[in-house]
């Protein structure tokens, strides 16, 4: 059954008051067409809870905007929404396309600051989120009463003499429902082992980041990434108002995983507006992404939280190597990845 702006409906009921399902959910691609942005594909997902969406699949299947119920809950650069031929992947160039927005997948094969590992120079965060998907493709599938929208698609990180990574993501919505549901499957096509490094880079701003904003992560270990961030550590789930000369501090959160293996991560401003709070929860596998990353970004102009599940940190794959830590996707090996995203109301 859908519930709809309080009222309950069977599918036929529903279908006997409209003409098509876009009257109260809907996919809808379109095409950017000025400037740097120009050429760049879109589609936008949206639901009668007020759930609305904007993925690019020439983004990495990345989302931009995320809305509910009016409020644009993302953090959006002035870059804007570049398209993928402008990327630069050396060094920080990563950050001259980057949009930002409510998700950038970073990986596959490396994530983190631009670094040299076996030879191999890397760029800030990997290619995964300047790469163009393909087979991009949407529907609706009613199951009974209920109907989920969806849309899925693939790409490839390789080269030519090396690593050959496919990557698909598929996105998932009910028509009256306040979560999205984003599910990846990583496969090395290749013959030969892979470095795996994959972080999701959730990034939220203003209004629902604000003084008032709280991440909650219940039980936890907290470590900053290096001395600037430990003199923010006691204040690292807490936000304030912008400040002038600000500069970005790094912690890794290592969760307290359920009965279920599963761990739940909170962003809530308990005074979003004269009707109460707004929040935004992640719920995932403690396995599949054993870090919590955040990144704290009070300043000016750039005021944004980001929440960043991940399989790795964020210093380098030589870093990740030399501690021990670098995952490997052995040859033909597939992983999946699953994220519960919800928006909710407090009052």
């Amino acid at each position: 059954m859908a519930n709809l702006w309080g009222k309950t409906y069977s599918r036929l009921e529903l279908l006997r008051r409209i003409g098509d399902l876009r009257q109260v959910a809907g996919v809808t691609p379109f095409e950017l067409t000025d400037g740097p942005e120009q050429g760049v594909r879109a589609v936008r997902m949206y639901n009668a809870a007020g759930l609305d969406f904007t993925v690019l699949p020439d983004r990495g299947l990345g989302i931009v905007h995320l809305g509910y119920q009016g409020a644009q809950l993302s953090y959006l650069s002035g870059v804007g929404m570049v398209h993928p031929a402008f990327t630069y992947p050396f060094g920080l160039g990563w950050l001259r396309t980057w949009p930002v927005g409510f998700l950038t997948t970073c990986g596959l094969t490396y994530v983190g600051s631009p670094g040299s590992d076996n030879g191999e120079e890397q760029g800030l965060h990997g290619r995964v989120g300047s790469l163009p998907a393909g087979n991009v493709h949407w529907g609706e599938t009613w199951q009974g009463e209920d109907c989920t929208l969806w849309l899925e698609g693939t790409l490839r990180e390789t080269a030519v003499f090396g690593d050959n990574i496919r990557f698909t993501r598929r996105f998932s919505i009910s028509i009256g429902g306040s979560s999205l549901r984003i599910d990846d499957r990583i496969e090395n096509l290749g013959f030969s082992p892979a470095p795996h490094m994959f972080l999701q880079h959730f990034n939220l701003g203003f209004p629902l980041v604000d003084a008032s904003t709280r991440l909650e992560l219940g039980a936890c270990t907290t470590v900053p990434r290096d001395e600037r961030a430990s003199q923010g550590l006691g204040q690292c789930c807490e936000f304030s108002a912008p400040q002038a000369g600000y500069s970005e501090q790094v912690f890794y959160h290592d969760l307290k995983q359920d009965s279920q293996g599963m761990v739940e991560v909170r962003l809530v401003n308990p005074a979003f507006d004269s009707q109460g709070g707004l929040g935004i929860s992640w719920r995932y596998a403690k396995q599949d992404y054993p870090i919590l990353v955040e990144w704290k970004m009070m300043g000016e102009g750039m005021y944004v939280v980001g929440v960043e599940p991940a399989n790795c940190h964020v210093s380098g794959r030589a870093w990740e190597r030399e501690h021990g830590d670098l995952q490997i996707l052995q040859p033909q090996e597939v992983r999946t990845y699953s994220l519960e995203i919800g928006i909710f109301r407090t009052f």
